[in-house]
């Protein structure tokens, strides 16, 4: 088994205010503590992956703030406190100061977190 801290986790991506820590924590699934401010759009930074969006599914829980996910359906909101799940398809937008833990299939959110830093985000 594995256990880890938003403290020990590696960061991934950083900058801007932004922070992504990830580690994976075996069972071929990883841990994200994320952390947006309020006006981050990531969409730009998913340029180039299938629909312009994040391919990754995503388990987890926002603590912190207000996002707002663009999805091929339309945009959903999402609030502190609520758990959430987020399928292949989207793209976040803070609305507030985000902080949210979530867990992703490894291979997947490491695909995505190169082709972040690949665009300079």
């Amino acid at each position: 088994m594995t256990a880890t801290t938003r403290k020990d986790t590696p960061v991934a991506i950083e900058g801007g205010g932004v922070e992504l820590r990830v580690q994976d924590v075996g069972g071929d699934m990883s841990v994200a503590f994320v952390t947006f401010p309020e006006g981050t759009d990531m969409g730009p930074a998913l340029k180039g992956l299938a629909g312009d969006l994040c391919p990754c599914p995503h388990w987890g829980y926002l603590f912190k703030g207000r996002l707002k996910m663009r999805t091929p359906d339309g945009d959903e909101f999402y609030e502190a406190g609520e758990a959430f799940y987020w399928p292949p398809g989207h793209a976040p937008v803070a609305l507030e100061d985000c902080e949210y833990i979530d867990f992703s299939p490894t291979k997947d959110f490491n695909e995505v977190i190169e082709h972040v830093k690949a665009q300079g985000g």
